[in-house]
């Protein structure tokens, strides 16, 4: 596990969260704490599962000490690229959150480059919500969420904005646009 906003990756996903998540407004709360900087970068590049955790782990350590951190991206650099094998990864880690008692504090979502929504035709467009340049939990508190939401004048409709905003960009500009995110600026 390496803290530094400065990894390939981590700067990948950085430009990820700044050119499509607040750029195209998929998350409305990501602009406040990216412009106050309470956003912590860790790269893992590790496919061990366990040695993932671990670092889940002290992430919620992190958060339960340093107020300033809002949320963490733990982008998951080396591994975890077959979907599959990823979303099973994310289960394991729910039950960690809930077996450590987190369960209420904190939540997890989810970001991949191959992200599919059950349900939804593989080529939708709308799966770019959820694709990341790399594999990417995203540890969120929920405290914060709860009082983000609570100011948003209508957050049942976030979902369905960041559809009809996929839909009217499209796959393939999508696919352009995810793909430059790996690219030096």
């Amino acid at each position: 596990m390496t803290y530094s906003p400065e990894t390939p990756a981590c700067l990948h996903v950085q430009r990820w969260l700044d050119d499509m998540v607040i750029g195209h407004n998929f998350c409305p709360f990501a602009r406040f704490v990216r412009d106050q900087q309470r956003i912590r970068f860790v790269d893992i590049s590790s496919s061990d599962m366990a040695r993932v955790l671990e670092t889940l782990h002290d992430e919620f350590l992190h958060l339960d000490t340093i107020s300033h951190t809002s949320t963490t991206l733990m982008v998951l650099s080396d591994g975890w690229q077959q979907f599959d094998d990823y979303l099973m990864l994310v289960d394991v880690a729910q039950q960690s959150l809930r077996h450590w008692g987190y369960e209420g504090e904190y939540q997890l979502a989810s970001f991949h480059p191959d992200y599919l929504f059950a349900g939804e035709a593989e080529q939708a467009a709308s799966h770019f919500t959820n694709r990341a340049p790399h594999p990417v939990i995203h540890i969120i508190r929920e405290a914060e969420m709860e009082l983000a939401l609570a100011h948003h004048p209508d957050p049942e409709s976030i979902p369905q904005t960041n559809i009809d905003t996929t839909e009217a960009l499209g796959e393939a500009a999508l696919r352009a646009q995810l793909k430059a995110c790996q690219t030096p600026r």
